[in-house]
């Protein structure tokens, strides 16, 4: 089998990652913040350093705004709602996953706040540009991803959080698809939360994700329930993060997440990058030689993500056919209809090729040679 399709989840997982999880559920799996007894204390412990890696790889000098959610789109929903101004006017760019589309959809359809998208398939001189023109005083918000999760682009979110920063503008980030990846710095690029699953390219499990407030503390809860503090309350109590953490921790995975992040560190970020892009430009340079070869967004990829398609031959029929080889794509829309609108796929959408640290130059010469015998056929 050939696993190309780490933009959904990165696979295999380095043996550090699931060492800590056994050793966790083995040793030290108690009920972190409930209890006073060693399990308890060793739980709570191994959770804290989590929150310390976390903060300090992505530029945060507070571990204590690190919170562990379900995954990213959890993360997206609890950063949205929680720091959103009633009646307020927001911004979002023209390639969102629908973890920010459908949030900030609902709440326009609610009457709740109103947004606006801007093309961010273009010069970073002419994004701002556009920004400059579509926000007005009652512009609260801006959310947007870092990487494009259908092709290998990067968007410019140092620039874009300046302006943020410049015109009293919150800004969220969704690093799905750079988080272990790209060098993320929240103070140098001026974000307000940075949202992240631990399954993508920080090689840690699913179930799992997180956001990072920075210095605009949140201001309403997502969901209610125990957290361990001021129990006798009926208000879900408490400070930064507990009071967005209701219900017992998934501790395995948290200390999953804390190895993956160090083994990360010590392979280094743009050490992976550059053999995911260089896997991904070969790829592309060897896909362009088929005939009736569409290669969406980028023929020059910054992360190892490849979107393609071929005029001749459907997409289902090139999926079924990479399937029935045992190479692991993902065809179709990728729960991102704005972005597929924005690269004017076809209608059955596109395949996605995505690499990651521990595919080869083997994998990719073979999912090239499939797909051109496909398209042969």
């Amino acid at each position: 089998m050939i696993y190309l399709d780490n933009a959904a989840t990165t696979f295999p997982k380095p043996d550090c990652v699931t060492a800590e999880m056994n050793k966790c559920i083995r040793e030290y799996c108690g009920n972190p913040g409930r209890s006073g007894h060693v399990l308890s204390l060793r739980a709570s412990e191994k959770i804290y350093e989590c929150r310390q890696t976390l903060a300090a790889f992505f530029g945060s000098d507070k571990p204590e705004n690190v919170v562990f959610t379900l995954n990213t789109t959890y993360a997206l929903n609890l950063a949205i709602k929680s720091l959103y101004t009633p009646g307020a006017h927001m911004l979002i760019s023209n390639m969102e996953h629908n973890s920010v589309y459908r949030p900030v959809w609902e709440l326009q359809a609610r009457g709740e706040a109103t947004y606006d998208t801007f093309n961010v398939l273009q010069p970073t001189d002419r994004i701002l540009a556009e920004l400059r023109a579509k926000v007005t005083p009652k512009t609260k918000m801006l959310v947007m991803l870092h990487a494009s999760n259908l092709c290998g682009k990067v968007f410019p979110i140092r620039e874009i959080g300046s302006f943020c920063r410049k015109h009293g503008i919150l800004f969220i980030v969704d690093a799905a698809q750079s988080a272990g990846i790209i060098e993320i710095d929240m103070k140098r690029c001026s974000i307000d939360a940075l949202c992240a699953p631990a399954h993508k390219g920080l090689y840690g499990p699913q179930g799992l994700g997180f956001v990072i407030f920075g210095d605009t503390q949140p201001v309403r809860t997502v969901i209610e329930g125990g957290n361990g503090i001021n129990s006798l309350s009926a208000a879900m109590d408490g400070e930064l993060p507990e009071r967005f953490e209701g219900g017992t921790m998934p501790t395995p995975a948290i200390a999953a997440l804390d190895a993956s992040v160090r083994f990360i560190r010590d392979v280094g970020v743009r050490k992976i990058n550059a053999h995911e892009t260089a896997l991904a430009a070969e790829l592309c340079r060897l896909l362009s030689r088929i005939p009736g070869s569409i290669l969406r967004g980028t023929r020059l990829p910054e992360t190892g993500i490849v979107l393609y398609e071929n005029a001749n031959v459907s997409v289902n029929r090139i999926a079924e056919g990479l399937n029935a080889r045992d190479i692991c794509t993902r065809g179709g829309f990728h729960c991102c209809p704005l972005g597929h609108a924005a690269l004017r796929t076809g209608k059955e959408g596109a395949i996605r090729i995505s690499m990651g640290y521990y595919n080869t130059i083997r994998d990719i010469d073979a999912v090239a040679d499939a797909i051109g015998e496909i398209c042969k056929k």
